[in-house]
């Protein structure tokens, strides 16, 4: 399955929710008046994108539709697919150019963090970069365990310690493997107690004062997996977390499982924060770079083109 039709299929639950509702709406309109726009508000928030950026969609929409001077109730679709692509435009790439580079991963228990990471170790290892984990989530044993699984499936080297061992020590040890052992990149798994914000704070500060003072210059970025099953909660975890951690991105899981993919915009518009990679099924090759334009197709194309045909 190639990747446009790989997303259009983890879109799905979420396409098949709003298109119906947009497609109900745009039918029962022979013009584009001020009720459209409200009941296309209220499908939107419906639909997890939030409340204040659903407003802010038909804002630019009755601009659109003002400057095209467009009067067919059909041609919002394609509108709205332009909007949300324009709206979740930048940010999204990751700046690793630096040998080593580092990715903070990091995350409340059942999102998905340590298959996330399984799976970005294996994409990574796929672009021929030879990557290192770094079992720094010493809270849990099982953690460490299943990161352990994930590198070995992903080819990847680990470096881990006992279960209650210091996290910024795991980390300082990877960061002399990745040095010997010329590694392109660590991605370092850390525990996500958000229930106590000062031991987050403090401990990711100290893992973080160790990458600055062994890796100087060294390019890093701070991944915050979230749960899209968990619709506005997810934004309210993001929020929390940008306020503790400085995160500079976001890997939304579970895509595929959901009618609330809507739930991207609200995170991107609300939080100010792009998201990075999304989750779209359960193999290990079913985290995809997040890529707007794919992403706008995938959610308003009823139909989605097979690449691979």
């Amino acid at each position: 399955m190639g990747l446009f039709s790989k997303i259009g299929s983890g879109l799905k639950k979420t396409r098949d929710s709003l298109m119906n509702s947009v497609n109900s709406v745009l039918r029962s309109f022979v013009r584009i008046d001020s009720g459209l726009f409200e009941e296309l508000e209220e499908i939107l928030i419906t639909a997890d994108v939030g409340a204040a950026t659903s407003a802010r969609i038909c804002d630019i929409l009755r601009q659109k539709v003002r400057e095209n001077g467009v009067t067919d109730p059909a041609a919002i679709k394609g509108l709205l697919a332009e909007t949300v692509s324009e709206m979740l435009m930048g940010g999204q790439e990751m700046s690793l150019s630096t040998v080593p580079s580092v990715i903070l991963v990091i995350g409340v228990n059942g999102v998905g963090k340590t298959t996330s990471i399984g799976k970005l170790a294996a994409m990574y290892r796929s672009a021929g970069k030879k990557v290192i984990l770094s079992a720094a989530d010493t809270f849990r044993a099982a953690a460490i365990e299943q990161l352990d699984i994930w590198a070995k499936r992903a080819g990847a080297d680990i470096v881990k310690h006992a279960q209650g061992a210091d996290p910024a020590a795991v980390v300082f040890d990877t960061i002399a493997a990745a040095k010997s052992r010329r590694a392109d990149l660590i991605i370092c798994d850390t525990a996500g107690r958000l229930h106590n914000k000062k031991n987050l704070m403090d401990e990711l500060s100290k893992i973080n004062r160790v990458i600055d003072r062994e890796l100087p210059g060294a390019d890093k970025e701070v991944l915050l997996v979230v749960d899209a099953t968990t619709g506005q909660n997810a934004v309210n975890q993001a929020r929390e977390f940008k306020n503790a951690a400085g995160i500079t991105g976001i890997i939304l899981t579970k895509l595929d499982g959901t009618a609330k993919g809507g739930v991207v915009l609200a995170i991107r518009e609300d939080l100010d924060v792009p998201v990075k990679f999304i989750g779209v099924g359960e193999g290990i090759d079913d985290l995809e770079p997040f890529d707007p334009a794919q992403f706008a197709a995938g959610l308003f194309h009823e139909t989605m083109p097979d690449e691979d045909l």
